[in-house]
């Protein structure tokens, strides 16, 4: 395996640059990495718990998010919907390498309002509404046909028609108790701060890289 070795020196991140609520904080840094690279922006891995106890890891896209949380939309009945179930307990970690930032959020996840969902899912293009209907997330499949074909079928089905809202189908909002934000620097003395909820208020206190 090739060795590579990155020293971070683009930025720094002290106390004084703090603002009290984590996300506006976020909001500060999310809005400086979205006018630079609008798609890395939303991209964050979600990682969830089986109820052995086992972890899995992969990476949705941010929606939505304000002080009440952080939302995305997926199939309840996928693996990750499956064991949100079983533990609602969840993190979420943005990487923007091209800022050398990062921010964890930790937090439990409820879903969000049925209506809320219905306004979302169809506010996509029609095909991704198909897809959501076509694909039975995480499940089995023979081979790639088998959904195109019954994409295709839904797409006939579903022609000049409003799709309907799949019963398996919204948005989880996670509600955040701890967010850190990670800056890299130079000699690996990276910077990191992180708000801890205590009641309504929020301890920001900096951690050891």
């Amino acid at each position: 395996m090739k060795k590579q070795r990155i020293d971070y020196q683009s930025s720094e991140l002290r106390r004084k640059n703090l603002v009290e609520s984590p996300v506006k904080m976020f909001r500060l840094w999310f809005e400086q990495i979205d006018g630079i690279h609008p798609f890395e922006s939303t991209a964050m891995t979600l990682s969830t718990t089986s109820k052995d106890s086992k972890p899995s890891s992969r990476v949705v896209l941010l929606k939505e998010y304000d002080g009440n949380g952080f939302i995305f939309y997926t199939n309840y009945e996928s693996r990750k919907g499956q064991e949100i179930e079983t533990n609602p307990y969840a993190s979420l970690n943005f990487y923007w390498p091209s800022m050398e930032r990062q921010v964890r959020i930790r937090g439990k996840l409820r879903k969000v309002s049925r209506s809320k969902s219905e306004k979302y899912f169809h506010s996509r293009p029609l095909r991704s509404q198909i897809s959501a209907l076509a694909s039975n997330q995480s499940g089995v499949i023979e081979n790639r046909d088998e959904l195109k074909n019954k994409f295709s079928e839904l797409e006939e089905r579903f022609k000049g028609k409003v799709i309907p809202l799949p019963e398996n189908w919204g948005g989880y909002r996670l509600e955040h108790r701890r967010v850190e934000f990670w800056q890299g620097r130079h000699d690996r003395l990276h910077d990191r701060f992180v708000y801890t909820k205590h009641g309504t208020t929020w301890q920001i206190e900096r951690l050891a890289p």
